[in-house]
């Protein structure tokens, strides 16, 4: 079993509309170099996909040691419009944190 990112950082959601942007912020930089080598824009769509999640950007905010990914087309039409219990997508940066990475990512 790999590593979950909820291991290495903690994250934040945010809503525009149909759009999602999740900060994924690093506890240590140890943990934020693996993110940056791990937790690309494609393993993210992996992870969102079943939500009809559209083209994701990555953005990498080295200061804060963070990653924040915007996510277009996954909150269902957005608050005015989702029939979802969570139309704002708060509970959407629980689905980041689990993502599963490498197990390798922790080698001294």
């Amino acid at each position: 079993m790999g590593t979950l990112v909820h291991d290495l950082a903690h994250a934040r959601a945010g809503d525009k509309g149909n759009t999602s942007s999740i900060a994924v912020i690093a506890y240590d930089k140890a943990g934020w170099q693996h993110l940056r080598e791990r937790l690309t824009a494609d393993r993210v769509h992996q992870a969102f996909a079943h939500l009809g999640a559209g083209p994701i950007r990555r953005y990498e905010v080295e200061s804060l040691m963070a990653l924040n990914f915007v996510i277009p087309n996954v909150l269902a039409g957005g608050v005015t419009r989702s029939l979802r219990l969570d139309p704002h997508g708060k509970s959407l940066s629980a689905l980041m944190l689990g993502i599963e990475l490498p197990a390798d990512i922790l080698q001294p």
